[in-house]
C-alpha cells in the first residue's frame, strides 16, 4: 500500500509483509488481537522519531536527587527528570511503584506518559561491570576507557564510539576486535592502522579504504590479500619501506596534506554500492555476516529484520529499531533492546524486557504497560501492579482509548522526549536547525557559552607530537572548528607517541562528528551503476561525485 508521510509528506510504501510483521507482534487480550496499524510516517521520519529519544555522549556534572552525591549524567542539571546516580537506582531504597497512577480516561496516553516520565526517577547513565570508565556511557564488560560510548568488552580505549572487543584504540568507531588502532571507522579485526576505513583484516597500513586482508600499505582502496601497496601500486619491500620512511605521520601539517590527497585519489576509484561483507538479500549499509535484513545500517550478526540501525549479535524479526542485539527478537518500533528481549512494541531501552508497550527504560521486565523505569516487574501499568487478569482487562481498555485519540500504533511525540533534539542522536544523523525544531515544537537545548568563561591563556600545539611536552595535559586546548575547550589526558598523549601521531587540534566530539560523516546517510537512493547501468539502491545520492559499482561490477574489479 502507498501512504504519505504525515511528517514530511514523502510518498512511501508499506510493503505486504511490514502489514504480516504487524499483525504478528499485535498483541492479543481474551483471544482478541489489538493490531497495530500501518506508521503514518516514512522510515527515515520514523528513524528521527527514535534517535529523538536517546542521548549517548551528551553527559552533564549534575547531583543525584537521593544522595546528593555528585556526578555526571546524560540528564542536564535543569532537566525536568528525577536522577539517581546508577548504584542508587539499583539500591532498594526506592520503589518505583511509589510512583504508579490510575490511567485517566479523559485524558490523553501520552500527555499522562510524560507526566509520569518525569515523575519516576531515571538512572544518571547506563554502565554494567565495568572499572574505572567514569567518563563513559552505554558500556558493558570494560575496563580503563574514557569518553567511549555504546561499546562493550573493551579496554585501555579513548574517544571511541560503538567498539566491540577492541583494545588500545583512540578515536576508532564501529569497530570490532581492533587493537592498536588510531582514527579507524568500520573496521574488524585490525591491528596498527591509522587513518582507515572499512578495512577487514587489515595490519600496520595508514589510509585504507575497503580493504581484506592487506598489510603495510598506505593510500589504498579496493585491495584484497595484498602488501607493500602504495596508491594501489605493487612495490617491492625495499621500496615500500623507503617511501614510508619519508612520511611524517607525526606531523599535524603533513598529515592535513595527506588526508587530502588521498581523498582526491579515492575519488578516482569504484566505490561498491554499499559497505557490505558476508551478506545474503539485505540492503542498506555496513553489513556484516547477516541475511535477509531490508533497509538497514549497521547490522553485524543478524537476520529477517527491516528499517532498522544498530541490528546486531543475534538480532532477529525486528523491524523499526535503533540498536536491538544480544538475541532480541520481534521488537518493533523500539530504541535500545537486548538481552533476549521478545515482542516489544513502542519503548525505549527496555534491556531485557519482553512483552513491553509503550514503556521506558524497564529491565528484566515483562507484561508491562505505560511504565517508567520499573525493575524485576510484571504486570503492571503506570507504574502500578495490577494481577495477570486485571492487566489483561485494563490493557485493551486503554489502546481503544488510544484508537480514539489517534494514538495507538503512534511512537512517542519528541515533544515528549526528556532530552533537546540537539541532545539526542537525532542531530548527529538529521541535523535541524534550532528554528526549524521549534516550529515543530519540539525541544531544543541552549547550551552553555563557554566564550564568556575564561579558560586560562591560549596554548599552542606542536606541530609534532615529538615536540610535544608533558605539559600540555595540564592546558585547555581550543577545538579549532568549534572553538570550544577540550584536555589531552595523560594516557592519551602516551597513546599518540606510541602510534606516532599528531596532538588533534579538534575537539573530541567534533572528531567522532567528523568520523560520522565518513558514513553516509541512513537513507537509500535508487541510482545506475556506473559499469553496467544496472538499477541499485544505494546510500550513495545521485549528485554525488563519487563512481558508483554493482555488487558484481566491483567484485571484478578489485585488485
Amino acid at each position: 500500500m502507498t501512504s504519505t508521510c504525515t511528517q514530511c509528506s514523502a510518498t512511501f510504501e508499506v510493503a505486504e509483509s511490514d502489514l504480516e510483521f504487524l499483525e504478528d507482534i499485535s498483541p492479543i487480550f481474551a483471544g482478541k488481537k489489538y493490531t497495530i496499524p500501518p506508521p503514518k510516517q516514512c522510515p527515515a521520519c520514523r528513524r528521527i522519531l527514535r534517535h529523538a529519544f536517546r542521548n549517548e555522549r551528551n553527559m552533564y556534572h549534575r547531583k543525584c536527587d537521593l544522595t546528593g552525591k555528585q556526578m555526571l549524567s546524560i540528564y542536564r542539571q535543569n532537566s525536568p527528570v528525577t536522577v539517581y546516580e546508577h548504584e542508587a537506582w539499583w539500591g532498594d531504597s526506592w520503589d518505583p511503584l511509589s510512583y504508579g497512577k490510575d490511567f485517566d480516561f479523559s485524558r490523553s496516553f501520552f500527555e499522562q506518559f510524560q507526566e509520569l516520565l518525569h515523575t519516576v526517577p531515571h538512572m544518571n547513565i547506563q554502565v554494567v561491570n565495568v572499572e574505572n570508565c567514569d567518563y563513559c556511557n552505554l558500556i558493558a564488560d570494560s575496563k580503563n576507557c574514557y569518553l567511549v560510548f555504546e561499546t562493550s568488552n573493551a579496554e585501555d580505549c579513548y574517544y571511541g564510539y560503538w567498539l566491540q572487543k577492541c583494545k588500545d584504540c583512540c578515536d576508532a568507531s564501529y569497530s570490532h576486535e581492533c587493537e592498536k588502532c588510531y582514527e579507524i571507522e568500520n573496521c574488524y579485526q585490525c591491528q596498527f592502522l591509522r587513518w582507515c576505513q572499512n578495512c577487514t583484516n587489515c595490519f600496520d597500513s595508514e589510509f585504507l579504504l575497503d580493504c581484506i586482508g592487506c598489510k603495510n600499505c598506505m593510500f589504498c582502496t579496493n585491495l584484497r590479500q595484498k602488501e607493500y601497496c602504495i596508491f594501489n601500486e605493487q612495490l617491492t619491500k625495499e621500496e615500500y619501506e623507503k617511501r614510508k620512511s619519508e612520511c611524517m605521520f607525526a606531523s599535524h601539517s603533513a598529515v592535513e596534506k595527506m588526508k587530502e590527497v588521498f581523498a582526491q585519489f579515492i575519488l578516482s576509484q569504484p566505490r561498491k554500492h554499499m559497505t557490505a561483507v558476508q551478506e545474503e538479500n539485505c540492503t542498506g549499509n555496513h553489513i556484516q555476516e547477516a541475511r535477509d535484513c531490508i533497509e538497514c545500517f549497521h547490522v553485524h550478526e543478524a537476520e529477517e529484520c527491516k528499517y532498522g540501525e544498530h541490528l546486531w549479535r543475534g538480532a532477529k524479526l525486528c523491524m523499526d529499531v535503533v540498536t536491538a542485539g544480544r538475541g532480541a527478537e520481534m521488537i518493533y518500533q523500539s530504541t535500545n533492546t537486548n538481552m533476549g528481549a521478545a515482542f516489544d512494541a513502542f519503548t525505549v531501552m527496555c534491556w531485557g524486557s519482553s512483552n513491553m508497550l509503550y514503556s521506558s527504560q524497564c529491565c528484566t521486565c515483562k507484561h508491562c504497560f505505560g511504565c517508567v523505569n520499573l525493575k524485576h516487574m510484571q504486570y503492571c501499568i503506570f507504574n502500578k501492579q495490577y494481577t495477570k487478569e486485571e492487566y489483561e482487562a485494563l490493557v485493551p481498555k486503554i489502546i481503544e482509548h488510544m484508537k480514539s485519540t489517534g494514538e495507538w500504533g503512534e511512537y512517542f511525540p519528541p515533544s515528549i522526549s526528556v532530552f533537546g533534539y540537539n541532545e539526542s542522536m537525532a542531530q548527529e544523523y538529521f541535523p535541524l536547525e534550532k528554528e526549524r525544531v521549534l516550529d515543530q515544537e519540539w525541544h531544543w537545548y541552549q547550551e552553555e557559552d563557554v566564550k564568556e568563561k575564561y579558560l586560562g591563556p591560549a596554548v599552542g600545539v606542536p606541530d609534532s607530537v615529538i615536540d610535544t611536552s608533558d605539559d600540555i595535559t595540564n592546558s585547555i586546548l581550543t577545538c579549532s572548528e568549534t572553538q570550544k575547550p577540550y584536555k589531552v589526558i595523560p594516557q592519551e598523549l602516551r597513546f599518540y607517541r606510541e602510534m606516532n601521531v599528531p596532538i588533534p587540534r579538534k575537539s573530541p566530539y567534533q572528531r567522532h562528528l567528523d568520523r560520522i560523516a565518513l558514513r553516509n546517510p541512513l537513507y537509500l537512493w535508487n541510482r545506475n551503476c556506473s559499469l553496467c547501468n544496472a538499477t541499485i539502491a544505494t546510500t550513495y545520492a545521485p549528485d554525488r561525485p563519487e563512481t558508483i559499482y554493482c555488487e558484481q561490477c566491483y567484485l571484478s574489479t578489485v585488485y
